[in-house]
């Protein structure tokens, strides 16, 4: 079963249709005595990385999803929920993130070499693929559907699987060991995004 986590800043309803539409059995909650019958946890994410920081630790979440991962069970944030997964940001001032990846997450830049970008950085974009990973398995290419002023720096190249070329490399799909993240919406993202998700629950069955 997976568990959507809860904490008021998700894309809950798409990310549940989406399962829905998988015939995925799936529960929503912040609560850790139900989320901890999971096998796979979704973190989703609309919005800043401080206010959803501060939620949840105040929810008493943070620690929890820490735990949850070092217990081996898979995680996969989406969104702003793959930003959580990273050590800081550097949105609205300096925040710690959950740190289950190596990384900063910084502003999309105004202009690269003379050449004006649009942020936030939205709208449809082609994957690089980078890594092998089972996230990935069967796709070697594609387009996802991307909504955000934030990317990942980070100099961990084992952990960028896919990336998406808007003036810089955007780090669109991360993973290492069992914590994945896709920085579009895959829920949003038509056939590509609705394989990626099943590999997802793959994953979390152990196939």
């Amino acid at each position: 079963m997976i568990a959507i986590i809860d904490y008021g800043m998700g894309n809950l309803y798409s990310v549940s249709k989406a399962l829905e539409r998988m015939n995925v059995d799936y529960i929503v909650s912040h609560e850790e005595a139900v989320l901890e019958k999971a096998d796979g946890y979704i973190l989703p994410g609309v919005g800043a990385f401080k206010d959803a920081m501060a939620i949840l630790t105040e929810a008493g979440l943070t620690s929890f999803i820490q735990k949850i991962v070092a217990e081996g069970k898979p995680l996969l944030g989406i969104c702003l929920g793959m930003q959580l997964l990273f050590d800081e940001s550097e949105e609205n001032g300096l925040t710690k993130g959950l740190s289950l990846l190596p990384g900063k997450v910084v502003k999309i830049p105004d202009t690269i070499e003379g050449n004006t970008l649009k942020v936030p950085h939205m709208g449809w974009n082609d994957l690089n693929i980078r890594n092998q990973s089972p996230l990935l398995q069967g796709i070697d290419s594609g387009y996802a559907y991307f909504v955000h002023s934030y990317y990942i720096d980070t100099e961990q190249g084992d952990t960028l699987l896919a990336t998406a070329d808007y003036g810089v490399d955007v780090p669109a799909v991360v993973g290492k060991g069992n914590v994945y993240g896709t920085q579009f919406h895959p829920e949003k993202s038509s056939e590509l995004g609705l394989a990626i998700l099943k590999n997802y629950i793959k994953i979390v069955e152990g196939e």
